[in-house]
């Protein structure tokens, strides 16, 4: 069975606020090291209500604070929002204070609208030069060379281990001829899955970080009880990806009875090609899922998002999914 890690956006559910939703995301990772979680990352979202890890090297840093052992890093940040020197001075403070635990996944989309962009002050077509920013960023992560005149502190000699993350060809490719681990976001756009794990391990080059390709599968898993209780709660999710073809703006909603109250026949056709690799359900349907999800994708890790409304429910499934991983 391949390594399990979680992917966490901080989730601001109604009647909750936003401090709370990021101490639930530092309990879960302690819990979840426990559990045999290997890695626990934050995503970088911004001008979104519901998700609180905008800033993500800061909750990075809270995370990691209140753990032991558990990798803690970033799935991802979107580089272009960015420049790779206070990249390099940020995850290098974090691997200064954090040794040994820190990993840094990049993508190259915004993650965010195109007004937001503005308010970061990045040109809207600065994802061409991604490739560029992840070499330099890599630089800036090594040890400083002779001559050197600008250096990243701290952030210099720490060759924080860095990530390729896409839902395209274009990051296989990438990861690939870098030499990179790669991670495909197949819990929101699984369209390219095979396509991309194909050409990430057909194109593999060695590399001074990693001698052999290396794929994480992102992959939505509801665990409960029962597969009726599981798919009450994965409403939730359903729910929030309606909302977005809405352009509506709200908090993570509790589990309602019936999704097909909600959504229209086109949302559910859009959310259900965006969540066609999800599990949910009791301990038999999610075993069966993961091993299947296992063995088409020869995935070396899964990281699993379980966006649910009820915290000790999350907690739960969490907890379940790794008896299962670990029962296989």
């Amino acid at each position: 069975m391949p390594r399990l890690s979680i992917l966490e956006l901080g989730r601001v559910r109604e009647g909750g606020d936003r401090r709370t939703a990021l101490d639930e995301a530092r309990e879960l990772a302690r819990q979840a090291e426990d559990w045999g979680y290997e890695r626990f990352w934050i995503a970088e979202h911004h001008n979104m209500p519901a998700v609180t890890t905008a800033a993500t090297s800061l909750v990075i840093a809270h995370v990691a604070a209140g753990t032991r052992r558990i990798r803690v890093g970033a799935g991802g940040v979107m580089l272009p929002n960015h420049a790779p020197y206070i990249i390099a001075e940020q995850f290098g403070t974090l691997a200064t204070l954090f040794p040994g635990r820190i990993d840094l996944g990049l993508g190259r989309a915004p993650g965010t609208d195109q007004l937001t962009l503005r308010a970061l002050r990045r040109p809207p077509g600065n994802s061409d030069n991604f490739p560029q920013d992840v070499q330099e960023l890599q630089a800036w992560l090594a040890p400083v060379q002779p001559g050197q005149r600008i250096e990243a502190v701290p952030g210099s000699g720490t060759e924080v281990p860095l990530w390729i993350l896409g839902s395209s060809l274009f990051g296989a490719q990438l990861a690939a001829e870098l030499g990179l681990p790669y991670g495909f976001a197949s819990h929101f756009a699984p369209q390219a899955l095979d396509q991309a794990l194909a050409i990430y391990r057909e194109r593999f080059k060695p590399s001074p970080q990693l001698d052999k390709p290396y794929a994480l599968v992102g992959v939505n898993i509801v665990a409960a009880p029962t597969d009726a209780e599981a798919r009450r709660l994965a409403t939730s999710q359903q729910m929030s990806f309606a909302d977005i073809f809405r352009g509506a703006r709200n908090l993570t909603r509790p589990p309602i009875d019936d999704i097909e109250d909600y959504w229209t026949p086109q949302e559910k056709a859009q959310a259900s090609q965006m969540l066609a690799h999800s599990i949910i359900g009791g301990p038999e349907t999610v075993r069966a899922g993961m091993q299947a999800l296992a063995e088409r994708t020869g995935a070396d890790e899964l990281m699993v998002v379980s966006d649910l409304f009820d915290f000790e429910l999350r907690l739960r499934s969490f907890r379940m999914i790794a008896e299962i991983a670990g029962a296989l």
